[in-house]
């Protein structure tokens, strides 16, 4: 690893901007540091022709800036659309299907000075937050090279991680940015949603579970990579109010008061010794300033995953029951997915309707604690990470896992709100595995949860520790 892929992006900028550093170089630094790196994690898939790319960066280094992004390497998650590139989603059916344009938040990314390099590695169609695919492989996760690195934005938190890339766009679902950031000691945010807009696709009106985001070692960048994502795209109905988060990201959290939702009095099963080393990090809260207060559950975890999953079933099956009903595209889908696509096409619009008003009295009794507290706060994983080749966990403590992601159920609290939430690392585990916090809160409160995790970097500066593939 070079100093110069272990720089932040924002350093990594400054140094272009000032002419300390070449965009040639960090593209050299970049490429030596996949080649060294990424055959033995396989988070970058899909890389472009590394003559191509310096090229690319020489004509960066010779142009007019474009934004703080200028010069800077970028693989998109394999999810997106990337002009040029293919967009796999992990299934053989699209493997060689090449993107004719970019998508809006990869042009955004783009335009503010991006090059891209490639893709990050994805599960198929993005389900389950373990990165493995037939189209790609799995991705390892760098602190134990035989377990999982999370997903479904695994590839690109495992790229920051071993220090491949500075920055990363990712997308969360159920726990997408949230659960990757912790297992690999780095910070994922989920905004508000529709501060962050997706492709104008199908419905725009009723699905409202999955947003896009940024993934970084810092929240500076992190900070910096949402503001680039952020805006409305006048073609959907559903866009968040569109604050700056870099500037005032380093403004005093002392006073703020934070409720403590623990495993939400023993619903959420925890492996052993995860929930002691969580509450372990409230007195590093309390330090900052923070007031950390034990909160009781707000309302019944069944409740949030009969909601969730009904919900989440139906989005899926209105986005991929085109293959389903097509007899030679339903073999080339995982048993996940058409588990999930006949749920939601078996779901009668009162199912629906009845998931939608628990949804809603979730947000009430949420909004009511929003009232006490600037921000909730949970485990962001139930486990450590898991052996790689394991589909999903069979059971947490003992407590069988009735469902290939209820072993995620602690994420579905946040994601069915569509509020902001930020994963911060903590210490290292006994056994040296990354675990992470999420912190959320209010919607449009994607600033004040950015200076809750500056403030927590500032201090503790977990995430500066590189793993042993690094």
């Amino acid at each position: 690893m070079s100093n110069i892929t272990n720089m932040t992006a924002l350093d990594q900028s400054q140094a272009i901007a000032e002419g300390q550093l070449s965009a040639a170089e960090l593209m050299q630094a970049t490429l030596a540091q996949i080649e060294t790196v990424n055959p033995q994690v396989n988070a970058i898939v899909s890389l472009r022709d590394a003559d191509t790319l310096m090229a690319e960066a020489r004509a960066a280094d010779a142009a007019p800036r474009k934004g703080w992004m200028h010069g800077i390497p970028l693989a998109v998650k394999d999810l997106a659309n990337a002009k040029g590139l293919p967009t796999s989603m992990g299934n053989p059916m699209f493997a060689e299907t090449i993107a004719p344009k970019d998508d809006l938040v990869v042009a955004r990314m783009r335009a503010a000075g991006a090059i891209i390099i490639g893709k990050t590695n994805t599960p198929e169609w993005g389900l389950g937050s373990h990165t493995f695919n037939p189209v790609h492989g799995a991705t390892r996760n760098p602190y134990d090279l035989a377990r999982s690195a999370g997903g479904s934005s695994g590839g690109a938190a495992v790229a920051l991680a071993t220090r491949m890339l500075s920055v990363a766009d990712g997308s969360d679902m159920m726990g997408s940015l949230r659960n990757p950031g912790a297992w690999n000691n780095v910070y994922g945010f989920r905004p508000t949603y529709g501060r962050v807009p997706s492709e104008p696709m199908g419905d725009n009106f009723l699905h409202q579970l999955s947003t896009l985001g940024p993934m970084a070692r810092t929240p500076r960048d992190l900070a910096a990579l949402l503001d680039v994502q952020s805006g409305a795209d006048p073609r959907q109905p559903h866009g968040a109010r569109y604050d700056l988060t870099l500037g005032p990201i380093d403004a005093p959290v002392a006073g703020r008061r934070i409720g403590w939702l623990g495993d939400w009095g023993g619903a959420f099963a925890m492996e052993a010794g995860l929930l002691a080393q969580s509450e372990a990090a409230l007195p590093e809260l309390e330090a900052l300033g923070l007031t950390v207060e034990h909160v009781a559950p707000p309302f019944a975890a069944e409740a949030i995953w009969d909601s969730w999953i009904t919900l989440r079933s139906w989005a899926i099956a209105g986005g991929l029951s085109v293959f389903y009903n097509d007899p030679a595209k339903r073999d080339q889908l995982k048993p996940e997915a058409i588990w999930e696509i006949e749920r939601g096409l078996a779901l009668s619009a009162m199912d629906v309707h009845r998931a939608s008003v628990i949804r809603s009295d979730w947000f009430k009794a949420c909004a009511r604690l929003f009232e006490r507290y600037d921000a909730l706060m949970l485990p962001t994983t139930q486990l450590y990470p898991f052996p790689v080749e394991w589909t999903y966990p069979q059971e947490i403590a003992g407590q069988g896992m009735d469902t290939y992601h209820r072993w995620m159920q602690s994420v579905t609290p946040v994601g069915l709100l569509g509020v902001p939430c930020i994963n911060i690392p903590m210490e290292l585990s006994a056994a040296g595995l990354p675990a992470g916090l999420s912190l959320f809160g209010p919607r449009d409160s994607d600033a004040a949860l950015m200076q809750l995790g500056q403030a927590w970097h500032q201090a503790y500066r977990y995430a500066e520790r590189c793993p042993p593939v690094a």
